[in-house]
C-alpha cells in the first residue's frame, strides 16, 4: 500500500534543507539497512553513528502520513534525517519494502479461544494490561451485568505521604528566587520551577489520592507563604502565585474525602493565605461550596438540566468546569462528563469526547456550534484518529471560515501591532495546514489548494510557496503572480526571512532590496541579498555594507571584526562589479591609515584579500 502524498515535495515541505540533504546523503550510502510496512505503519531502521540503528515509524492513513517518529534525539524543527532516508528509499525504491502482516491480519487468522489465550499470556507478562484492557471494554460497551460497576476503583492509599520534602523543595525554590533577582535577574524562577513541584501533588490527583494531594499542597503553599515577605522585596506577585496554586488545590479538594470538618479548615487557610498573598482561591472555594453533591450539579451530571449558575456564571467557571471533565475522564465516567459539557457550552471537550467515543453522527450533528479554528482542529484530528477522514475534512474545511482562538496577549507582546504579533491567527494557520494535506492524500486537490494558499498567506514559507506550485499546475501562473503581489503587501518582521528566499527564487532581486531596506531586517538576511544584488544594484550593495561595518571597526569591538570584513567583502565586490576600483582602492587606504594600529584587524583584512 503506496503512502499517499508523500513524495518529495511533501517531504521537503517536512524537513528544512539541512534534515534534506544529510537525508539524502543516508540514502545515497544506503544506510537504511530494514524496511517494511505493516498494515498502516511503515519501519525503518537506519545507520548513523551509534552501535544499533536508529529505529524510524512513519503512521499513515489514506489522507496521509498521521505521524512520523525516530528514536534519534533530533528535537529541532520538522523530520529529521533518518526519517527522511526511510521515506525517500520508500519513494524512490518501493521494492525494497518488505510487505509482513498488520495487527489486525495477524489477528483475523485467531479463533476466538487463540486470540483469549494470546491476550492472557501477555497480560502474564505485562500485569498493567489487565486494567487498560478493562477501560477498554467499560469505554466501548455496556455493563453485562447492572450490578457490576465499569467504574476503575483505585485501592485506597493505607498510609499518607510525609510533606516535609515538598516543603525543603519549596523553600529551596524560594531561596533560590532570591538569589536569582540579587544577582540581577529579572525572570521570576516561580513560573518555571513551582509546576514542577506541583506535578507531584497532580500525580497523586491523577491517581484518585486527593487527600495525600492535599498534604502536599498544603506543605507547599505554607512553605510560599512563610518566605513571601522576602521576595515580595523584589517584586513577586501575588495574583500570579495564587493562579498556579487555585486550580490544582480545587483538583485535589474534588478529589478527596473531606469530612465537614476538614473542608471548613480547608477554608479558613485559604482565607488566610488569601490576605498573605493579595490573590484570590476563587476555584477552589467554588469547589468546597459545591462538591459533587449540590442539586444544581447533580441535576447537570444527569442531564436532567443545563443551569449550574442560578445567580450568574463567575468568571472561573470555564476553569472549573474543566477541572470537574478531566477529573471524570479519569474516573471513566463519559455519559456525566458529557452532560456537563454540554451545559457549560464547552463545545471542543463535548466534540472530542464525542469522537473519542466513535459517535461519529453526533459529532457532525453538533459540529455548528464549534466557535473557532483551534477548536475544529481539535476535533477533526481525533476524527482522523477514529478513520472518520471525511468526516474530519468537513469539519476543518468549515473550520477555516471561523476566526482564530482569541487568548490575551502577554504583557510582553502588548507593544506589539495587532498585524505583528506572534499570536495571530496561529490556529488558522495550523489548521489550513493540516487541511490541505489530508484532503491532497484525499484527492480533494482544490481543496487542498485552497488551505495551502491560505496557510501561506498567513504564514509565508518558501515550502508552502513550492507545495502551491505543485497543485496548482496550469493555474501556477496566475497564482504567482498574486502570491507575490501578497508578499509585497505584507509588512512584518516575522516574514521578512520567507519574503527575501521567494523573492530571491523568483529573480526579483528589487522586491528583496525593498523587504531588508527596513531597519528590523537582520544581518544574515542583507548579505543574502548583498550576494544576489551585486551585478544589479552594486551601489546599493556599496551603500548597505559600508556602515556597520565601519560602526563594528570604530568601537573597537575586536571580537566582531570578522563580521566587519564580511561587510567588506562585499563592498570590495561591489566596487569592482561597476569598475570602480581605484574608488575602493582609495577607500581601502583611508581605512588602513585610521586603523592600522589594530593588528587583528590589519590581519583579518589581509586574509580576506581586501
Amino acid at each position: 500500500m503506496r503512502i499517499a502524498n508523500l513524495d518529495e515535495t511533501t517531504l521537503r515541505y517536512h524537513a528544512t534543507d539541512k534534515s534534506f540533504q544529510r537525508g539524502e546523503s543516508y540514502y545515497q550510502q544506503g544506510a537504511v539497512v530494514d524496511l517494511c510496512q505493516r498494515g498502516n505503519c511503515l519501519y525503518g531502521e537506519v545507520e548513523g553513528n551509534e552501535v544499533e540503528p536508529y529505529h524510524v515509524t512513519i503512521q499513515f492513513d489514506a489522507g496521509g502520513v498521521t505521524e512520523a517518529e525516530c528514536s534519534c534525539e533530533y528535537s529541532f524543527e520538522g523530520w529529521c534525517k533518518h526519517i527522511v532516508a526511510v521515506a525517500l528509499t520508500s519513494i524512490r525504491q518501493p521494492e525494497k519494502i518488505q510487505q509482513r502482516l498488520s495487527l489486525n491480519e495477524l489477528l483475523d487468522r485467531l479463533n476466538h479461544v487463540q486470540t483469549q489465550t494470546l491476550v492472557q499470556e501477555l497480560v502474564a507478562k505485562e500485569p498493567n494490561l489487565l486494567e487498560r484492557i478493562d477501560r477498554f471494554v467499560n469505554k466501548i460497551l455496556p455493563p453485562i451485568v447492572e450490578q457490576i460497576s465499569t467504574t476503575v476503583n483505585r485501592p485506597k492509599r493505607q498510609t499518607s505521604v510525609d510533606p516535609q520534602p515538598y516543603r525543603h523543595q519549596t523553600k529551596q525554590m524560594m531561596r533560590h528566587c532570591v538569589q536569582h533577582w540579587e544577582e540581577g535577574w529579572e525572570e521570576n524562577p516561580i513560573d518555571t520551577d513551582l509546576p514542577e513541584i506541583l506535578d507531584q501533588a497532580q500525580a497523586f490527583i491523577d491517581n484518585g489520592d486527593g487527600n495525600n494531594a492535599l498534604v502536599i499542597l498544603e506543605a507547599i503553599t505554607q512553605a510560599c507563604i512563610e518566605d513571601w515577605d522576602e521576595v515580595t522585596d523584589y517584586g513577586a506577585d501575588g495574583d500570579d502565585l495564587v493562579a498556579m496554586l487555585d486550580p490544582i488545590w480545587a483538583a485535589a479538594v474534588l478529589t478527596a474525602e473531606l469530612s465537614s470538618e476538614e473542608a471548613i479548615d480547608i477554608q479558613v487557610n485559604l482565607e488566610e493565605w488569601q490576605d498573605r498573598l493579595g490573590g484570590n482561591f476563587e476555584i477552589c472555594a467554588a469547589a468546597l461550596r459545591q462538591g459533587w453533591d449540590t442539586p444544581e450539579l447533580v441535576a447537570v451530571l444527569e442531564g436532567e438540566s443545563e443551569d449550574l449558575w442560578e445567580d450568574g456564571r463567575p468568571s472561573y467557571a470555564d476553569k472549573l468546569a474543566r477541572i470537574r471533565l478531566e477529573l471524570l475522564n479519569l474516573q471513566e465516567r463519559y455519559p456525566e462528563y458529557l452532560n456537563l459539557a454540554r451545559a457549560e457550552d464547552l463545545v471542543e471537550e463535548y466534540l472530542v469526547m464525542l469522537a473519542q467515543l466513535g459517535r461519529v453522527g453526533e459529532v457532525m450533528a453538533a459540529s455548528i456550534r464549534l466557535k473557532d479554528a483551534g477548536q475544529a482542529l481539535a476535533v477533526a484530528k481525533v476524527l482522523r484518529e477514529q478513520d472518520a477522514l471525511a468526516e474530519a475534512l468537513l469539519i476543518a474545511k468549515a473550520g477555516l471560515d471561523l476566526p482564530d482562538r482569541i487568548f490575551a496577549a502577554p504583557a510582553e507582546h502588548q507593544f506589539f501591532n495587532i498585524h505583528q504579533s506572534p499570536l495571530l491567527d496561529k490556529h488558522r494557520y495550523e489548521l489550513a495546514d493540516w487541511t490541505s494535506e489530508l484532503a491532497q492524500g484525499l484527492g480533494e486537490l482544490s481543496t487542498a489548494l485552497s488551505a495551502r494558499i491560505t496557510a501561506f498567506k498567513l504564514r509565508p514559507s518558501m515550502r508552502g510557496y513550492q507545495q502551491i506550485q505543485t497543485l496548482a499546475g496550469e493555474a501556477w501562473q496566475t497564482l504567482q503572480a498574486d502570491l507575490l503581489q501578497h508578499l509585497r503587501t505584507i509588512d512584518s518582521w516575522r516574514h521578512a526571512e520567507a519574503k527575501v528566499q521567494i523573492f530571491l527564487h523568483e529573480g526579483s532581486i528589487d522586491d528583496a532590496i525593498a523587504t531588508v531596506t527596513d531597519s528590523y531586517a537582520r544581518g544574515h538576511l542583507i548579505q543574502l541579498v548583498m550576494d544576489a544584488a551585486m551585478s544589479h544594484r552594486p551601489e546599493w550593495v556599496i551603500a548597505k555594507a559600508i556602515p556597520p561595518a565601519e560602526d563594528i571597526i570604530n568601537r573597537g569591538k575586536a571580537e566582531a571584526y570578522q563580521e566587519a570584513v564580511n561587510w567588506l567583502t562585499r563592498a570590495r565586490a561591489a566596487y569592482l562589479q561597476s569598475g570602480r576600483q581605484d574608488e575602493w582602492q582609495q577607500y581601502r587606504a583611508q581605512l588602513i591609515a585610521t586603523h592600522g594600529r589594530k593588528r587583528k584587524l590589519m590581519g583579518l583584512i589581509e586574509g580576506a584579500n581586501l
